[in-house]
């Protein structure tokens, strides 16, 4: 006998707003590892010691409760919604917003939305979300915040490559954006890469690249080689952390990968700023 779970709106609010304030308040364990690991192989002095400041800044921020940065950036939400949950007394949409308006607001985070791109009129409130929903079998309801700050999103970068290009031409274009991106992103970075799919497929790849634990390899081995190759090119690129020369560029590449149209070879970029930041609830 099926059985449908009822989730109502007011809970979703709740975790979305906290979500949003955790997320920016705490960095994954994931990513401190990776600025520890990195701290001790750098060889930079500067890149060392901006290294364990980060880490510092993120105690500091978890303890006190404050953000790790002031850009406390777009509010990206992934909902995985079973197939099995039906939303009750309001419009899941509607409440994730209000969620993240409330979130923003009450944890006193940076407001950074304008409501129409052009006429630059901030909304106030950190709304609207940017939400991508997908259907899964189950009785559950996934949420993930990733609040994506506007200086990384601005370097990152997507081509339609032709498929002579192959992967000779992937790896270029990863190794010219994140080198013309320098130390715009605020590096060490993690480098978010979606291949194949169509244009908008392969940006939300490179997207939902960036929530795998820092440094967890793909699951096809010649994804996860190609990985650690871009990884070792991207660092000898010299920028550094914080665009101070070193080592350290990026602590991670993740590439995730969608079948394509023979006549396409779609790629995109999507970089990561030391501040990797994102949290989840499942209901």
């Amino acid at each position: 006998m099926l059985t449908i779970k009822s989730i109502d709106c007011q809970v979703i609010i709740s975790q979305v707003a906290r979500l949003c304030q955790e997320a920016n308040y705490k960095l994954g364990s994931d990513v401190l590892s990776s600025f520890k690991k990195a701290s001790t192989t750098e060889v930079s002095q500067s890149g060392k010691e901006i290294l364990n400041i980060l880490v510092e800044n993120a105690n500091i921020a978890a303890t006190e409760s404050i953000p790790i940065c002031q850009d406390t950036g777009v509010a990206v939400v992934f909902v995985e919604l079973g197939q099995d949950v039906h939303i009750v007394n309001g419009d899941l949409n509607e409440a994730i917003n209000e969620g993240v308006r409330k979130g923003y607001t009450e944890g006193y985070l940076r407001k950074s939305m304008v409501g129409h791109p052009l006429e630059r009129v901030n909304t106030g409130d950190n709304t609207p979300a940017v939400i991508h929903t997908t259907i899964v079998p189950g009785d559950k309801l996934k949420i993930t915040v990733a609040p994506k700050g506007g200086g990384s999103e601005n370097m990152s970068a997507l081509k339609m490559l032709k498929p002579a290009e192959g992967v000779e031409g992937v790896k270029q274009f990863v190794l010219d954006t994140v080198r013309n991106a320098g130390p715009n992103p605020c590096p060490p970075l993690i480098i978010g890469v979606g291949i194949g799919g169509t244009m908008e497929k392969c940006a939300l790849l490179a997207k939902e690249a960036l929530l795998r634990p820092v440094g967890q390899p793909n699951k096809l081995p010649d994804i996860a080689r190609l990985e650690q190759e871009l990884l070792e090119k991207i660092n000898k690129l010299g920028i550094g952390p914080s665009g101070l020369g070193g080592i350290t560029t990026a602590v991670a590449v993740h590439i995730e990968i969608f079948g394509c149209h023979i006549a396409s070879l779609p790629v995109a970029v999507n970089i990561n700023c030391h501040a990797a930041r994102h949290k989840s609830v499942e209901l």
